[in-house]
């Protein structure tokens, strides 16, 4: 069940339990399930404990969280609710505002609306693939056609994609791999935004 794509929901894609698998295991910690039919199921989460204090606060460029402040309009799609809500909060927390969409298509949609509006987004991050649904790999030829300057961040749990490992050929400014932290979204954005990927 942690595998990616497995899932036994008719429109789900699977991710859920794959991306809380590797965020559990970068922390050094382990995920295990029990379940028994008509009764429930049961997961269980080890964690390592840490020794340090928590830091509160910012300071300097990058403050205590390590993370960069930034400002602008971020459009983040991703087919995954609970990516979107997280990176909305993440996003939110460095100082972007943030739109959300789950496919290509209406990423693409959003994306003419706001440049229309005179409103434009300043980064796109885009899930490189949408099971079912267009991703960023098809919806990218069709952003740069709109404008051949957008700025547009390829994420993706699977670093190994040819096009993860290629990004630029493709027409994306950066990557970004699932799952990230707050950390690694300021900085990908602030590089991309400034010129300095």
């Amino acid at each position: 069940i942690f595998d990616p794509y497995f899932s036994t929901k008719q429109k789900g894609s699977g991710l859920g339990l794959a991306i809380s698998y590797s965020i559990i295991k970068n922390h050094g910690g382990y995920i295990t399930v029990e379940s028994k039919l008509g009764v429930g199921t049961t997961f269980y989460i080890y964690l390592p404990a840490s020794m340090e204090a928590i830091k509160v606060g910012k300071e300097g460029k990058e403050g205590k969280e390590g993370f960069i402040p930034g400002e602008g309009r971020i459009l983040l799609m991703d087919d995954e609710e609970g990516v979107r809500n997280v990176a909305g909060r993440m996003l939110k927390v460095i100082g972007y505002e943030g739109e959300f969409t789950k496919d290509g298509v209406e990423a693409i949609e959003m994306y003419e609306q706001a440049k229309e509006s005179g409103k434009p987004f300043d980064v796109v991050i885009m899930d490189l693939t949408v099971p079912g649904g267009m991703g960023g790999k098809e919806a990218i030829e069709k952003l740069l056609s709109i404008n051949p300057d957008a700025k547009v961040i390829v994420s993706s749990g699977y670093f190994n994609d040819p096009v993860m490992a290629h990004f630029k050929r493709h027409g994306f400014s950066g990557i970004i791999t699932k799952p990230y932290n707050i950390v690694e979204l300021s900085k990908i954005l602030h590089n991309v935004i400034t010129g300095n990927e």
